[in-house]
């Protein structure tokens, strides 16, 4: 099943309770929740207490994405406040096998993200531990991007040390996907497609969904 992961940062923030609802409502398995910190990308977006004053309002899974340095500082803490998946940076975090661990123990699922240029390869050894690999096909740090073409065979990457290593791995990608590119980039092995601008563009929630599910 393809999973479809609407990134709550293109959302509507002078409405954002009622775009969460619309989600579920309309069909969206994931709520993609994108922190960043200014320092591991050239961006601030928001944190801990916007996490709590929307878990009540769906029952749908907070899939949290730590664009920040040292994320292991802050695990717990967004546990607390609901993350049912959190995904880190390989690029950020010194000792990624502990932190991995770290989140696991908290019992929710661990995944790990990679940048554009970073190797698969880099993760090959952590593909067992892990519920979750998050392609970035964009830089990340904002949204709007253009995919990167050079993902898709990263893609291919992961989906082939998935079928060998751990066949249950949520395999996400990020960054540039809409009705045009969504059907190539499951094709290339993707099963949980983040959507921001796609998922949110004109206010028309149930559409979008409908648009991007219908590609594939």
């Amino acid at each position: 099943m393809i999973k479809i992961a609407p990134s709550i940062l293109s959302a509507d923030f002078s409405k954002l309770g009622e775009d969460i609802k619309d989600l579920e409502r309309y069909g969206a398995d994931l709520v993609h929740i994108d922190i960043m910190d200014g320092m591991f990308v050239p961006n601030i977006s928001f944190g801990i207490p916007i996490i709590k004053s929307i878990r009540n309002l769906t029952k749908l899974p907070f899939d949290v994405h730590l664009m920040i340095e040292e994320p292991a500082r802050y695990i717990e803490d967004f546990v607390k406040a609901g993350a049912d998946i959190i995904t880190i940076h390989y690029e950020a975090d010194r000792h990624i096998d502990r932190t991995i661990n770290y989140i696991k123990s908290f019992g929710v699922k661990a995944g790990i993200a990679l940048n554009p240029a970073t190797p698969v390869e880099n993760i090959k050894h952590l593909m067992p531990n892990l519920d979750m690999v998050l392609i970035m096909t964009v830089n990340p740090g904002f949204g709007g991007q253009k995919y990167i073409q050079y993902c898709s065979e990263k893609i291919k990457e992961v989906k082939e040390l998935s079928n060998k290593f751990n066949k249950d791995l949520m395999i996400q990608v990020d960054g540039g996907i809409g009705k045009d590119n969504i059907k190539a980039v499951v094709d290339c092995g993707a099963n949980v497609i983040v959507a921001g601008s796609a998922a949110f563009k004109d206010g028309m929630i149930e559409q979008n969904i409908q648009d991007l599910r219908g590609e594939f």
